[in-house]
């Protein structure tokens, strides 16, 4: 069974009826035996960092997430929101995140015609294979909504970039977790082909080079 994390954030719903859609068995949920035992977790949702940092803390699902889950080896994505709490820390609101990747994370800059948060679809460029990738051609485009982006302390754990106003990261990973910006979700076939190969993923064929 495939875990959605329920941390009180928006969008869930969403992401269940995708991946009922694929046809994979999936529950939402705040239980931390459930999650414990899930063959697969998705924390995706909209929100704010801090908030939702907030809930995990008061569900006790932080420390299943960092401590236990993945640990196990349990493959994890997150999405939008899910992509920011993996760090150590973000901009908004100043928050204190799960810290499993190390990185930060950065409110965008904005300027003339890049309008925060960005709102819309953008380009994706591979840098380094991944399963989520499988059948997915380099350069497509994806559904973003997003005030913030990921600054990995390192370029290994980056496996996409797009770009707005300056290159960020928008899938990261390191072995069995994988998190991306954009909402697969709602970014059609294309979303769905990697949302699907995620339901599929065993978690064991990538990580950063040399890993």
């Amino acid at each position: 069974m495939i875990a959605i994390i329920d941390y009180r954030a928006g969008n869930l719903q969403s992401v269940l009826r995708a991946v009922e859609h694929l046809g994979h068995d999936v529950a939402i949920t705040d239980e931390p035996d459930v999650i414990r035992t899930a063959e697969r977790v998705v924390f995706p949702g909209v929100g704010a960092a801090g908030s939702t940092m907030e809930n995990l803390r008061r569900l006790g699902l932080d420390a299943v997430l960092r401590d236990e889950v993945f640990p196990a080896g349990t493959p994890m994505l997150g999405i939008c929101i899910g992509i920011q709490i993996v760090f150590e820390r973000s901009e908004e609101d100043d928050a204190e995140c799960l810290g499993i990747l190390p990185g930060r994370v950065r409110r965008f800059a904005g300027g003339p015609g890049l309008k925060v948060p960005q709102i819309g679809w953008n380009r994706v460029r591979v840098e380094r294979p991944h399963p989520l990738f499988d059948g997915v051609p380099d350069g497509s485009h994806f559904y973003f909504v997003n005030s913030y982006f990921p600054e990995p302390a390192d370029d290994s754990l980056v496996y996409a970039r797009s770009s707005y106003g300056e290159p960020f990261a928008c899938v990261v990973g390191e072995r069995n977790l994988v998190a991306t910006q954009f909402h697969l979700e709602k970014s059609g076939p294309t979303g769905l082909k990697m949302l699907d190969n995620f339901c599929r993923w065993d978690g064991s064929t990538a990580g950063p080079a040399g890993s």
